[in-house]
């Protein structure tokens, strides 16, 4: 059983995602006519970034819960560290393409989690304190670079946009088709709704 937090929590973090990806670009393509229209609309260049440092904050926050909770989880012995990337994972990757290839009559028996769900979520993990770590340069420039060379403001720039870009096309492509489209969670995955996810064979 998963914690069921409502529908209510879910527009939320879509709200919240959205408003987050969506004013980097505007930012990065300010000078495309689309993006300062829609720049305009929201008050201004200045408006535009108070929006995404507000949603930068409550990412940081939530980043560092993620962080923090499951950390002292595992260490209590609370729960185990099911998605540590084991051996395993990369021999049900192949597996699976072997399958889909017709190369193999059935797929891989995963545990808890598939190799995909533990692939897509630390890369997104790490992706994440990336985007972090290069925001806030970007946002206090001058007291980074009292610790930091010069150069890394600039390259946190293009770090920053292109991470966010990559975490934004693995959310659009790879999460969506993987909840959604699917062959096994067509036409909708709804445990994010009700907290309950389908049961499904695993490896003892």
């Amino acid at each position: 059983m998963l914690i069921n937090y409502g529908p209510a929590s879910v527009l939320f973090v879509v709200a919240w995602h959205v408003s987050l990806y969506c004013t980097v670009q505007l930012l990065e393509f300010s000078p495309v006519s689309i993006c300062q229209q829609i720049i305009v609309g929201l008050g201004g260049i200045g408006n535009t970034r108070q929006i995404h440092h507000i949603a930068a904050v409550v990412f940081t926050l939530l980043f560092v819960q993620h962080v923090v909770v499951n950390f002292i989880a595992i260490s209590m012995g609370k729960w185990g560290a099911s998605m540590m990337i084991t051996l395993k994972d990369f021999f049900d990757a192949r597996k699976d393409i072997k399958y889909y290839l017709g190369l193999s009559d059935s797929p891989p028996l995963y545990g808890r989690y598939s190799y995909k769900e533990k692939f897509t979520y630390w890369l997104l993990l790490l992706g994440s304190l990336q985007v972090i770590v290069t925001g806030y340069i970007l946002w206090f420039p001058v007291e980074a670079t009292y610790y930091l060379p010069g150069q890394f403001v600039p390259a946190s720039k293009i770090i920053h946009s292109n991470e966010a870009m990559l975490i934004f096309v693995i959310i659009v492509v790879w999460h969506i088709y993987d909840s959604i489209f699917s062959p096994e969670n067509f036409p909708l995955n709804k445990s994010i709704f009700t907290g309950y996810g389908k049961k499904r064979d695993e490896e003892a």
